[in-house]
């Protein structure tokens, strides 16, 4: 038997007319002889349906992390909006004293005026008691960046 290509365990085979050089048994998992060890065919069905459910799995966590952050997004999103709808609100307030950033003052819709206004005294700071034509809307605070936020820092 020759082995023109001379590799080790290997030798050549003819395949009707055709020599196939270096044709090694050892590379291949499987019998390449007659009387060679019995083997079992592999469940490729099955072995798709671990795939199939595995990367389902990993497909699905994912996507869950990615919803968690997502929903994250959102709420930020609600919180500066809810923000910016504060600062034009205060914007859009009458006062008469000067704001400095970091302080709480409150936003009140005056009833016998008919309008907002921003004052510095909240709804427990009063001797007695609040004006009754005063309805406290929200405490808020001016931030570094030219906005206000609504705040419980009372």
């Amino acid at each position: 038997m020759s082995n023109t290509l001379k590799g080790r365990d290997s030798f050549d085979i003819t395949t009707g007319n055709t020599l196939v050089p270096f044709f090694n048994r050892n590379v291949t998992p499987y019998p390449t002889e007659a009387g060679g060890v019995k083997f079992d065919l592999v469940p490729v069905e099955k072995q798709k349906d671990i795939m199939l459910n595995v990367g389902r799995m990993h497909a699905e966590q994912e996507y869950n992390r990615i919803i968690e952050l997502v929903n994250v997004l959102e709420k930020q999103a609600q919180q500066i909006k809810r923000r910016l709808e504060i600062t034009d609100a205060v914007h859009a307030a009458e006062y008469q004293f000067q704001t400095y950033h970091g302080q709480t003052y409150w936003l009140v819709f005056e009833r016998d005026k008919q309008k907002t206004i921003l004052v510095k005294t909240g709804p427990n700071g009063w001797s007695s008691s609040a004006p009754e034509s005063y309805k406290y809307i929200a405490a808020v605070k001016w931030l570094g960046d030219h906005t206000w936020i609504e705040t419980d820092d009372v």
